[in-house]
């Protein structure tokens, strides 16, 4: 899916996924640019988005996607693992406006 007939959609689950190099992919770090920009385009082909940070310290990049579903973030987080370049723990968010929503919703 490309920019242009991207669906842009406030409501997609949102995920930080904090990622590490493995061998393969510090071996072949020159590379890292372009395949982070493949990462990106890949996660637009599952109807998601994706933004990617370099870090310093504890974990190589940071990066955080929105995605149709849990499942659909797993199946791109599948597919990029397969690639083995990257190991990656993720976390599902919240914004603080959604927090209070579902908060709001806990039995009294």
């Amino acid at each position: 899916m490309n920019k242009g007939t991207q669906v842009v959609c406030d409501s997609l689950p949102r995920y930080v996924v904090l990622v590490n190099f493995t061998d393969q992919g510090i071996g072949k770090i020159r590379e890292s640019p372009k395949r982070a920009e493949a990462g990106r385009k890949l996660a637009e082909k599952y109807g998601g988005r994706l933004q990617v940070y370099y870090a310093m310290g504890e974990y190589d990049g940071v990066y955080v996607a929105e995605m149709p579903s849990d499942e659909v973030m797993t199946q791109y987080l599948l597919a990029l693992a397969s690639l083995g370049n990257v190991r990656t723990k993720t976390l599902k968010v919240w914004t603080a406006a959604e927090a209070a929503d579902l908060i709001s919703k806990l039995p009294k």
